[in-house]
C-alpha cells in the first residue's frame, strides 16, 4: 500500500516502525507485544482523530487459540464480545480483507447485538482493520470511537497504514516466535529420547533382552496404562533411583 501523505504520512509511520521493532526486541511475549501494539495503535488514531481512541487486536494462530489485546481492559472487553457473538466490523473485516465501519450504533443494523454491547460501553461507532499476516495467521485492529464522525476517510487511510506497519511487526514476532518453538520441542524431544533409551537399556539388564524386545515392553506399558512413551520410560528412570528393590513389572 502506497504511504499515506495526511496527518499520518511517512515520518509518522518511520516513527512507528522503529517503535514497534523496539517492542519486538524487549519483550519476552506474543502478549506483551500485542499490546504495546494496540497501545501506539491508540495512540496514532488519537492523533488522526482528535479524540481519544482505544483499540483491542485479535491474533489467530493454526492450532492455538484466538489471543485478544488491549490498550484498555473496555477495549479487550468489547472485542471478546465481538469474537462470542460472530458479528461486527471486526470480524467482517477479517473475513472480507479490508476495513469495515460502524459508523453509529444508533441506526446501523447489520450487528444490532453488538451495537447494543457497543452503546452500553458508552461508543459511539467502530472501526474494523485486517492485519496481513500471511497464510497460518491472522490478525484483526478494532477502533472504538465515543463519537460518530471521528473515522473520516483520512481516519481509515492512517488505520490501514498502522496495519500494514503492524503487520510486518507481527510476522517478524511470529517467526521468532516460531523458531524459539521449534528449539524448545527439539529439546523436549532429545530429552524424552534420552530417557526412553535409559529406561530400554534397564529392561535390557533386568529382562536380558534385545533392544527391540526391550522397546517393544516399553511400548506395551505405555498402551496398558495409557501414558506416553516417555512418561512411562521417567517412571522406570525414576524408580531405579528411588530405592533398593529394582523389580520392575510390565505385565500389570
Amino acid at each position: 500500500m502506497a504511504a499515506y501523505d495526511g496527518a499520518y504520512g511517512t515520518l509518522e509511520q518511520a516513527e512507528h516502525i522503529l517503535s514497534l521493532h523496539e517492542l519486538v526486541t524487549g519483550s519476552t511475549d506474543i502478549q506483551g507485544i500485542l499490546t504495546g501494539v494496540t497501545g501506539f495503535a491508540s495512540a496514532a488514531m488519537s492523533q488522526v482523530a482528535g479524540a481519544r481512541i482505544d483499540c483491542a487486536l485479535t491474533l489467530r494462530r493454526r492450532k492455538r487459540t484466538a489471543t485478544i489485546a488491549g490498550s484498555s481492559n473496555e477495549a479487550v472487553l468489547l472485542d471478546r464480545i465481538e469474537q462470542k457473538l460472530g458479528q461486527g466490523p471486526c470480524v467482517d473485516a477479517l473475513n472480507a480483507g479490508h476495513p469495515v465501519l460502524l459508523a453509529d450504533v444508533a441506526t446501523e443494523n447489520s450487528w444490532p447485538e453488538y451495537s447494543r454491547a457497543l452503546a452500553a460501553a458508552a461508543v459511539r461507532s467502530a472501526l474494523g482493520v485486517p492485519v496481513d499476516l500471511g497464510e497460518t495467521s491472522e490478525a484483526v485492529l478494532n477502533f472504538f470511537a465515543p463519537e460518530t464522525g471521528l473515522f473520516t476517510e483520512e481516519a481509515i487511510s492512517a488505520a490501514e497504514a498502522f496495519a500494514d506497519v503492524a503487520g510486518s511487526t507481527l510476522r517478524l514476532d511470529i517467526r521468532i516466535e516460531t523458531v524459539e518453538q521449534l528449539n524448545r520441542d527439539l529439546k523436549m524431544a532429545m530429552a524424552n529420547r534420552t530417557v526412553i533409551d535409559l529406561a530400554r537399556g534397564v529392561i535390557m539388564a533386568q529382562s536380558r533382552c534385545s533392544q527391540d524386545d526391550a522397546f517393544t515392553i516399553l511400548e506395551k506399558a505405555s498402551s496398558h496404562r495409557n501414558e506416553k512413551l516417555h512418561q512411562v520410560a521417567a517412571e522406570i528412570i525414576s524408580r531405579l533411583g528411588g530405592g533398593p528393590d529394582l523389580s520392575l513389572r510390565f505385565e500389570d
